[in-house]
């Protein structure tokens, strides 16, 4: 019997992260043993290397906005686990946390038995928790967030109203496979027969296979600079203003309430997939709940402010791509500032490669250091060693902690400079906790 919050978590975490054959088939059987809780829901299902999360909260606050109620699933969190599972922007309670992780606990103990691999993972267990919620509060909508790829993920036992394909990057190459073509077909994989598919900016390689895929199942494909497009104003301002047309919006102007360029592209993206969504099922389109949605977007560790001055801002760019973005937002909207950047990266990233991307900024002062990490199989790198072979215009500092070297760091800004702490969502998490305290 799972009585606290803590051991409900304890529970959770304490299965194992993957098994070695990808199936979808122990995530059916445990969903049946459940009821088959998923069943009933209308989704959007969101994959993509980057931007998932910021794409999901642009949606949530523009299907707020326009009336509707609104389930979310996110991953990974922040802050708290209950994050991950949302209802109308509110977490999940601890006390239904631990009701319903009590409710799968059985099952998963059966399934132990049953299953020559053993039963759910961590992440299937994650998910049935959220399908087990979102089927007791019955929204409007839920926004679904996959794990990693697509094809094989827990949240791939759905046909949603639409399916959206964010970016498709170097990431996770360990699950994915080692080309963008093959990282691609394992997103395409949430693409269903006779349903909408939106993406974003992709490689040509990437495009293909979701142009193919989408064929095969005859699912109309809305792809940006085609179906629709995006244009930021030419004014290089944190929060970005855009101008969108595509379906039945046409000229619409308004301001992100997310910071940095990449988010222009989110935004369109978002508002594909939300027009596309409420047009299907016969909600009202009305401009200005959409505005209003997209400029009071919040999402934790994107380009989040938390200090005013000396500007503090947490990005949590963990893969190339993300880093990527990152240094073109430096170069769009602080060119005339110094910029102190805290790097702490994940060893099963491509650390030296992330590393080469900021140093070749020339106005960035970089520091570099070590965090826990999410668990003893996923250390943070040791960026000593990367540090040395990287030309940079300012030397490249290290610090064994990360608790001094923010503090070191701090105390050189001057009010003019800006701060930026990335390289990982599990390390920008750790450090959000020194301001959450204050």
């Amino acid at each position: 019997m799972i009585s606290t919050y803590e051991e409900a978590l304890a529970f959770i975490h304490g299965r194992t992260k993957f098994k070695k054959i990808p199936t979808l088939k122990r995530m059916r059987r445990f969903l049946k043993e459940l009821g088959d809780p998923q069943e009933g829901l209308k989704y959007i299902h969101v994959t993509g290397t980057n931007g998932k999360g910021a794409v999901v909260a642009m949606m949530r606050s523009m299907l707020l906005e326009s009336g509707l109620t609104v389930g979310s699933f996110t991953s990974p969190f922040i802050t708290r686990f209950n994050e991950r599972i949302e209802l109308n922007g509110e977490q999940i309670s601890d006390a239904d946390l631990v009701r319903l992780t009590n409710q799968v606990a059985g099952v998963v103990a059966k399934l132990d038995q049953a299953l020559p691999e053993g039963g759910p993972t961590e992440f299937e267990i994650d998910t049935a928790i959220m399908f087990l919620y979102m089927a007791e509060k019955q929204p409007d909508v839920v926004l679904l967030e996959v794990g990693i790829g697509g094809l094989y993920d827990s949240t791939n036992v759905i046909v949603p109203e639409v399916s959206v394909i964010t970016t498709v990057g170097w990431d996770h190459m360990k699950y994915l496979g080692n080309t963008l073509a093959a990282i691609a077909t394992q997103k395409a994989g949430i693409i269903k027969a006779g349903r909408p598919v939106v993406v974003g900016q992709l490689p040509a390689s990437a495009a293909t296979v979701i142009k193919q895929t989408a064929v095969a199942k005859d699912a109309r494909l809305y792809t940006l600079d085609r179906d629709f497009t995006v244009k930021k104003s030419a004014n290089h301002r944190f929060f970005a203003q855009i101008t969108y047309s595509g379906l039945e919006l046409h000229q619409l102007r308004g301001q992100l309430g997310l910071g940095g360029d990449y988010q222009v592209e989110n935004a369109a993206v978002a508002l594909t997939a939300v027009q596309l969504f409420l047009t299907s099922n016969h909600y009202p389109l009305d401009r200005h709940a959409l505005l209003t949605g997209l400029a009071e977007t919040r999402w934790p560790g994107r380009l989040e402010p938390v200090n005013a001055e000396p500007l503090v801002l947490l990005d949590g760019a963990h893969n190339l791509p993300g880093i990527q973005a990152l240094v073109k937002t430096i170069r769009d909207d602080f060119a005339d500032r110094d910029v102190y950047l805290l790097v702490a990266i994940l060893a099963d990233k491509q650390y030296e490669l992330m590393l080469g991307e900021l140093a070749s900024l020339g106005n960035v002062h970089i520091t570099v250091t070590h965090f826990a990490g999410p668990g003893p199989k996923r250390p943070s790198a040791d960026l000593a060693a990367a540090a040395q072979q990287i030309k940079a215009r300012y030397p490249i500092q290290v610090a064994e902690q990360w608790q001094l070297a923010f503090q070191q760091v701090a105390q050189e800004l001057s009010s003019d400079d800006v701060m930026i702490v990335t390289g990982s969502l599990y390390f920008i998490s750790e450090v959000r906790h020194l301001f959450d305290a204050n």
